[in-house]
């Protein structure tokens, strides 16, 4: 199914020459990948221990600098420096460990009940974990849609700026939009198991 995770090369290509000048400085992917993890937690942690709301307005513009860091580090690895096992695991932990870190605060922020946040991030992780773990069966990693990475963190952020404004009381909405996000998140899972099994001819 369609998701923003298509747009990806473009994205890259507007990244590349950011990825060279980092790569003539020495600045290895696990750097960044590090880097993307650390700050995902830090503004995490932030939230939930104070509760301000006006860090939701913070979500969309880190959420934009985590993809590109996210970009970035592949670039690196791929392109300027040699990719490294230890790399892959960081890279695939450090998505589980920010979406987790990044989204589960605002279950504390949301005019939603907060189990309906809690469960549509961890069904989102689960997500992750199903790309992952096609490779155990010969298939690729998968990152079929329709709620991948960068789906959810264009949802989380538009979520998170109605919030901060309370635009068209967002206490009556929001429950239905996290309610057809945690749908999608079951989707993606099982798109991914689905194009997993198809990719190996099971």
């Amino acid at each position: 199914m369609p998701s923003l995770y298509d747009i990806k090369p473009r994205f890259q290509a507007l990244l590349r020459p950011t990825a060279a000048r980092l790569a003539q400085r020495g600045v290895s992917a696990n750097t960044v990948t590090l880097a993307a993890a650390g700050l995902s937690v830090l503004l995490g942690l932030v939230t939930a221990a104070t509760g301000w709301s006006w860090l939701l307005l913070l979500y969309p513009p880190f959420l934009l600098l985590r993809m590109a860091l996210n970009a970035i580090d592949g670039m690196l690895a791929r392109e300027f420096f040699k990719p490294t096992p230890l790399g892959a695991l960081l890279n695939e932990v450090g998505d589980m460990v920010s979406d987790a870190a990044l989204y589960l605060p605002l279950a504390l922020l949301l005019p939603a009940p907060p189990w309906l946040v809690v469960v549509t991030v961890l069904l989102a992780v689960i997500g992750e974990a199903t790309g992952v773990a096609a490779r155990s069966i010969g298939a690729s990693r998968r990152y079929d849609g329709p709620f991948g990475k960068s789906d959810r963190a264009l949802a989380f952020s538009i979520l998170a700026v109605a919030a901060f404004f309370q635009v068209l009381a967002p206490a009556l909405w929001m429950p239905l939009v996290l309610g057809a996000l945690l749908l999608l998140a079951v989707l993606t899972i099982l798109n991914r198991m689905r194009a997993a099994l198809a990719e190996i001819g099971a």
